[in-house]
């Protein structure tokens, strides 16, 4: 089946879905409503619509069809008049799998067979009774020892190893895949930071290896040089962000249409402390697209994969947050200090490590732009993704970045991400106080020396000058 080109509008009392369907026949059109669910299938096309209230039956509805156009007009009608049905224009929301009711407080589980309870506990009793007359003459007499209440040597039970039934660790979006990195010794990967064992490799060991690389490239004359010669930094730090201003009469272009039609429609059953860490791991995302924004001026370069690409931990590492060692907040919709500096300190570490220009005050402006687009919601964040997937769809290499991470995360912004979240999240991040000690550099140091060398300069030019000027002969 095709999914076709759809745009969807609404009146006070009705809900128009216009499909881009030609040579179609009309007679051939059926058209099923159940609630909020709204589908409709013409050989060889088939939609799928949920959405955000119930609309009435299939006798209410009604469809056009141009020939000319090839366009197929379905009428709804609202089972509330005057009801808003929100995020029409969110197509990728739209052609999500409805949502379950309640998210998973715990790591969900696929019930393979049932059987009845009572005959479940006989046969537990039997396998008990049948393990007991088992026992060893070891273990009676522990047994009768502990009924005398003797003092019986005790350990601590060590836990039990991670159970893995396979040599490969998974990796991206909620660790759905595995795969991709196969064969990237045969591909030119400049940020692949750990190399042909990315899918062997455990988190813990990705992300030590991140952190090495990442001292390795460390240059202190560089973060050095780009302090004291600044000029172009500053003027990117006066450049406007357009996606910062005001929302309003924003809409999604049609290339941005196409692409959420393309986008893999499930439904993520991810638990609070999940979704916690994803709303974590978004703001890297959006730093190094605010960075490269910023940067080309919205304007990208073919550099610009690679610089999305090694400046994001979850890509070049298959690192993704947390990063903090402090527990995570007991309310998954809350976000502390101390992971919030966590988070930007690993991005922060990059951007001093890797790309052209390395600054704290463009790091920290770039930081700006991400608290300013937070703050614009979901439909702005969305477009923001949709833009770096266009960067990476286009580069023969770093695709595969788009695949197990921006696909699904285009996906569960659009559908699943909170504007009250990320608002809250914005002003946190906005009045988040980054210290240059976070970043386990001696910055402060750095800059001071720096700062020391340009006031000798002056004096050794001065310097300079009189001994020339007492080398010149008397004037006469």
């Amino acid at each position: 089946m095709i999914t076709p080109r759809f745009s969807c509008s609404q009146t006070d009392t009705e809900v128009v879905v216009k499909m881009y369907c030609p040579s179609v026949r009309a007679s051939d059109v059926e058209i099923n409503i159940d609630e909020k669910l709204f589908s409709v299938h013409v050989n060889p096309y088939f939609l799928r619509l949920n959405f955000s209230h119930p609309l009435k039956g299939d006798d209410d509805a009604s469809a056009s069809y141009d020939a000319g156009s090839g366009y197929l007009t379905v009428t709804l009608t609202k089972e509330t008049p005057g009801q808003d049905f929100q995020d029409l224009d969110l197509l990728a929301k739209l052609l999500a799998p409805r949502p379950s009711e309640q998210p998973p407080q715990q790591p969900v589980i696929e019930v393979l067979s049932s059987e009845d309870t009572a005959a479940n506990e006989e046969d537990a009793d039997e396998e008990l009774a049948r393990r007991t007359q088992r026992l060893t003459l070891e273990q009676e007499e522990i047994l009768r020892a502990a009924e005398n209440d003797w003092q019986l040597p005790q350990e601590v039970p060590q836990p039990l190893p991670q159970l893995k039934t396979t040599p490969e660790y998974r990796y991206g979006f909620l660790d759905m895949h595995s795969g991709y990195f196969r064969h990237v010794t045969h591909t030119e990967n400049e940020v692949n930071e750990i190399g042909a064992d990315a899918e062997t490799c455990p988190p813990s060991e990705r992300r030590k290896r991140r952190l090495k690389h990442e001292d390795e490239k460390w240059d202190e004359e560089y973060y050095m040089a780009d302090y004291v010669e600044d000029e172009y930094i500053q003027e990117l730090l006066h450049w406007q962000n357009p996606h910062t201003d005001s929302t309003e009469g924003f809409h999604y272009s049609e290339e941005d249409n196409a692409t959420m039609l393309r986008l893999p429609r499930k439904e993520y059953l991810a638990m609070p402390q999940q979704t916690h860490d994803l709303y974590l791991t978004l703001l890297t995302l959006l730093l190094s697209y605010a960075y490269d924004c910023r940067t080309t001026q919205h304007d990208p370069t073919p550099e610009s994969a690679w610089t999305l690409s090694v400046l994001t931990p979850a890509f070049s590492a298959l690192d993704p947050a947390p990063y903090s060692a402090e527990p995570p907040p007991p309310d998954p919709d809350k976000f502390s200090a101390e992971e919030l500096s966590a988070t930007f300190s690993a991005s922060y570490r990059r951007v001093f490590a890797f790309p052209l220009y390395r600054s704290w005050v463009l790091a920290e402006k770039c930081r700006a732009d991400v608290a300013a687009l937070l703050g614009q919601g979901k439909r702005v964040i969305a477009r923001c993704l949709l833009e770096m997937k266009h960067i990476l769809d286009h580069h023969e290499v770093y695709y595969i970045y788009s695949k197990v991470w921006l696909d699904d995360f285009c996906v569960w912004t659009l559908a699943y991400a909170s504007d009250e979240t990320l608002h809250v999240l914005a002003a946190t991040v906005k009045s988040l106080k980054m210290e240059k000690s976070m970043i386990g550099r001696d910055l402060d140091e750095l800059e001071a020396s720096a700062q020391e060398a340009m006031r000798r300069e002056p004096d050794s030019d001065d310097e300079s000058e009189d001994e020339i000027e007492r080398m010149l002969p008397a004037p006469l």
